[in-house]
């Protein structure tokens, strides 16, 4: 395989010129341009990995920590990184939590491998890190961007959205529809984002007059096999209710599953809504009724920002990123169901 001197020994050049021509980087003549330019098509050179980022001093790579490689969640927020990395001739390394230790652990852990690497930026998404986690990257966090979450470290490196909001918008949709004896299955009480939307949820529903010490809340995981084991736990503790609230769209269609399973069905009997717009809620059965967080657009502008940031761009950012309600076919009236 040609290397940077053969071209510059074909060429008849010093070294440092042909690395001038291969980075773009300094000026030569037209003539010695060409005749590098000529050495580099007849030897087919394809300068490494290691060898551009020496020639350029950047890898063009970005980093991406997320907490797990599962599910339906992260995979699109991972190919939205993807295609706008792509579009600017990037290239994305993801690592994601495994191994020993606790959350925070494996996130630090992550980090540094991502790092380690030679990324000239990341993108994290973690609500396990804290302030002193970021500030002790030092001079490294001018070059991070989180998503889902916002620490006072670096304020407007963070996107994300309103989750006290989601959960009202939520809480509301019940409410329209006549519900006031409703179930929740939460996400993880460790999950900041998680807590707010739960808090949002049960704060509108006081608002409307629900008597909210009674409600019947779990927490789960999640996964859809959270939502299904704690939907069965609602149904044999025997609570009389109309609607369930589930924090995420995964829990919500195992919801949607258990109750098929045991012949209960929605929203004739039940109504059920959940949280995100994932993928998998436009095609559950029946299609679920979810709290729309514009997922897309939030890690399009934080990767618009890291590009600006590393690559000195000029990429639009935008920081508001509203919830709605994308109602489809599992959240109905209350007419003559259990509870009444």
């Amino acid at each position: 395989m040609a290397t940077i001197k053969d071209v510059a020994r074909l060429a008849g050049v010093g070294l440092g010129t042909a690395s001038r021509v291969v980075s773009g980087k300094g000026a030569v003549s037209a003539k010695t341009l060409k005749r590098v330019q000529q050495a580099v098509e007849e030897l087919d050179f394809r300068p490494s990995h290691a060898a551009r980022t020496l020639l350029s001093g950047s890898s063009q790579m970005v980093g991406v920590y997320i907490p797990i490689l599962k599910g339906t969640f992260y995979t699109p927020i991972l190919q939205s990184i993807d295609n706008e990395l792509r579009a600017s001739g990037l290239h994305m390394v993801v690592a994601f939590g495994v191994g020993l230790g606790d959350a925070r652990s494996q996130a630090v852990n992550g980090i540094n491998f991502l790092l380690e690497r030679g990324c000239d930026g990341l993108i994290v998404m973690s609500n396990a890190l804290s302030n002193d986690d970021l500030l002790a990257l030092g001079p490294k966090l001018a070059k991070v961007v989180v998503l889902n979450h916002s620490f006072d470290a670096i304020p407007d490196q963070c996107f994300t959205a309103d989750h006290v909001q989601g959960g009202r918008l939520a809480a509301q949709a019940l409410l329209q529809n006549g519900h006031r004896k409703i179930a929740v299955i939460a996400g993880p009480s460790t999950s900041p984002d998680n807590v707010d939307r739960i808090t949002g949820f049960i704060d509108e529903l006081s608002l409307a007059g629900v008597d909210t010490a009674k409600l019947w809340v779990a927490e789960s995981d999640f996964s859809p096999e959270g939502g299904w084991s704690m939907t069965r736990d609602l149904v044999a503790s025997g609570y009389q209710f109309t609607a369930l609230f589930c924090a995420n769209d995964e829990m919500a269609v195992g919801a949607l599953s258990y109750f098929q399973e045991i012949g209960i069905a929605v929203p004739e009997a039940i109504s059920v809504i959940g949280y995100d717009d994932t993928h998998s809620a436009e095609f559950s059965a029946p299609r679920l009724t979810t709290v729309h967080i514009p997922w897309r657009e939030m890690t399009v502008n934080g990767v618009n920002c890291l590009i600006n940031i590393c690559y000195e761009a000029n990429k639009p950012v935008l920081r508001e990123f509203p919830a709605s309600v994308s109602w489809r076919a599992s959240v109905g009236k209350v007419a003559g169901r259990r509870g009444k």
